[in-house]
């Protein structure tokens, strides 16, 4: 196996409330693949937001050899928003980059007053046994390390797509198992994983809790709630079923109830959040059509003042 045992995990608790959410989602799971799936998160019962920026926002100014950005730049802008927290997202590192930068972006970072919310990769866990797994597997890992070195607590994953001729339910099995072996070295190195609603077989909440069921119970995992991905008949409503298991929240200004596209409303997304007592950061994640820097300022004080009215 590509990762180590970890012996530290902490003990099963209660399952009374993913069975709660589950049944409430009409959702048909094992009781044998309950016995140690992963739970809701344990919260104090008082909701707090802090406010970050993803760096996916400024793709087109990050990315490719034309890039007008770096991730400096982006770092001292979140700075002059007067943000909680920035998001790295691993596309816009640079090339070849060793420890080294790691450790000024961490430095960086904390002479600004900022933290490094999170980062994000690309990763598929649906990949059967192969070089092909071996490797996505691989990248986790280094991403884990990455992200430890800097100070990231949180890496975003996604699940992956079904291989072509292959089936729903097996690729979602070989998604937890490859969560699995993922958490087993995060464990270690003090990173939590976030399994982001992202289409595929994460298209709706039942998609998501069947790979929850298939997940160990651990601290280190969670989910990264992804305000604009569910192009469900109520997107509202199926992401209050995962806000439960939030451990990082990504929220956008588009969403598409019944795969329609309209603008969020933003009050309705954090009182989701809210209600599932969420204590995190909000990360604004900007893909509208408007320029991020006249657009991204003004959605950032409409998310601060609604994160400031739930604490």
């Amino acid at each position: 196996m590509l990762f180590a045992n970890d012996s530290r995990r902490s003990p099963c608790s209660t399952r009374r409330q993913f069975l709660q959410v589950a049944l409430a989602g009409g959702i048909s799971v094992s009781l044998r693949g309950l016995a140690g799936a992963a739970d809701p998160v344990k919260r104090n019962g008082k909701p707090h937001m802090k406010l970050g920026l993803a760096a996916y926002s400024y793709r087109d100014f990050l990315n490719g050899d034309k890039a007008t950005m770096h991730l400096d730049d982006f770092v001292r802008l979140c700075a002059d928003l007067n943000l909680d927290g920035t998001e790295l997202t691993s596309y816009y590192f640079p090339k070849d980059f060793g420890d080294d930068y790691l450790i000024h972006l961490k430095q960086l970072t904390h002479r600004l007053g900022l933290d490094i919310s999170g980062t994000a990769i690309a990763n598929d866990y649906c990949l059967p046994a192969g070089p092909e797994r071996d490797k996505t597997l691989a990248h986790t890992r280094k991403w884990i390390d990455n992200a430890a070195l800097m100070g990231a607590p949180v890496i975003r994953i996604f699940a992956g797509t079904v291989p072509k001729d292959d089936t729903e339910p097996a690729a979602i099995e070989r998604c937890a198992k490859g969560i699995n072996e993922a958490l087993e070295y995060a464990a270690v190195m003090g990173v939590c994983l976030a399994l982001e609603n992202h289409g595929g077989i994460t298209a709706t909440p039942e998609q998501m809790l069947k790979i929850i069921a298939g997940v160990k119970e651990s601290p280190w995992f969670g989910v990264n709630l992804d305000g604009g991905n569910f192009r469900t008949a109520d997107p509202y409503a199926d992401l209050a079923k995962i806000a439960p298991y939030a451990i990082n929240v990504q929220i956008k200004t588009d969403i598409y109830p019944g795969g329609k596209h309209e603008e969020t409303d933003l009050p309705r997304v954090v009182k989701v959040l809210a209600d599932a007592d969420y204590r995190g950061y909000v990360v604004l994640e900007y893909e509208g059509k408007e320029d991020p820097r006249a657009a991204v300022p003004r959605h950032i004080e409409t998310l601060r003042k609604l994160v400031r009215s739930f604490g």
